[in-house]
């Protein structure tokens, strides 16, 4: 009996130092959530807005500018930029992330992935080691983009993926992430990094009135590529703030069960405690009945 005590005794002290870790990290993922969220509301209404305005741009060109990076052609190789975090102990967000990576693949860009022409950017750790291990073609740059991030390490990426573009190396690249909603919902997204999508007209829309000073070419050129780094670092910064909101709700769901559980092992440990007792007092009368007889 006592060492059944001594057993859930022990239990519930790992219960007790797993909540107190939990709640720690819950705590550390919060701090770390409000300098991401920040950043992210900050940035999203710039980042928007510009695309809206390539869009509109791209879409008004009517072929008169010639655009690199809005070329369509018939697709036969593929680049996937896939944004997952470097650490684990947030729930399900990278599995999702993965998960979705793979739909994609397995939905738009299953012949192109038979032919072995579906190649992997990722940024984070997590998206690195599952693809890598798992034999996929895989870009090992720019993965620990996490480690101080910042608008250049960012912009590196993007280069890469524009300049594989722009020269032919890939004919579509498709950009995988998490849009950030609040500490407890994620939004996972598979949408189209370029070539550049154009917006499509709606009965009776007029084109867009922009005034080019200097000349279109001149400001598209310089433009687009800046409006690309800017897209991909919004989803970064996405990213960022939807694993420390995941990880955060995560551990503190753990420290509920960790709760949950003490309260099973504490009554588990009182029963058996009462047990104990009772099996000594009996022991005890039972001893004094035999002397007095």
């Amino acid at each position: 009996m006592s060492g059944a005590l001594k057993e859930v005794r022990n239990r519930i002290k790992s219960v007790q130092s797993t909540q107190q870790i939990t709640k720690a990290m819950k705590m550390v993922s919060a701090a770390k959530l409000r300098r991401a969220q920040d950043a992210i509301t900050q940035m999203r209404p710039y980042a928007q807005k510009l695309q809206e305005m390539l869009s509109n741009i791209v879409s008004n060109s009517d072929g008169d500018v010639k655009m690199a990076l809005a070329a369509e052609r018939p697709v036969e190789k593929v680049l996937i930029i896939l944004v997952t975090s470097d650490r684990g102990l947030c729930g399900g967000y990278n599995s999702n992330l993965i998960k979705l990576t793979k739909q994609t693949i397995k939905e738009k860009y299953a012949a192109q992935n038979a032919k072995g022409n579906v190649q992997i950017l990722p940024i984070g750790k997590k998206g690195y080691e599952h693809f890598a291990k798992n034999g996929f073609n895989v870009v090992d740059k720019y993965w620990d983009i996490f480690t101080g991030l910042s608008f250049d390490k960012v912009q590196a990426a993007a280069k890469y993926a524009m300049d594989a573009f722009a020269n032919k190396e890939v004919d579509a690249v498709e950009l995988v992430f998490s849009e950030f909603k609040n500490a407890a919902t994620q939004r996972f997204i598979a949408e189209q990094f370029l070539p550049v999508q154009k917006v499509e007209k709606s009965a009776g829309q007029k084109n867009a009135d922009f005034i080019f000073e200097p000349s279109k070419d001149v400001l598209i050129a310089e433009l687009m590529p800046k409006i690309l780094n800017t897209q991909l670092y919004k989803a970064v910064l996405d990213g960022n703030a939807s694993e420390h909101g995941a990880r955060m709700t995560a551990m503190d769901k753990a420290s509920d069960n960790a709760n949950e559980l003490l309260k099973g092992l504490k009554i588990s440990y009182n029963r058996a405690r009462q047990a104990a007792i009772t099996t000594e007092l009996t022991e005890i009368v039972s001893g004094a009945a035999a002397l007095n007889g």
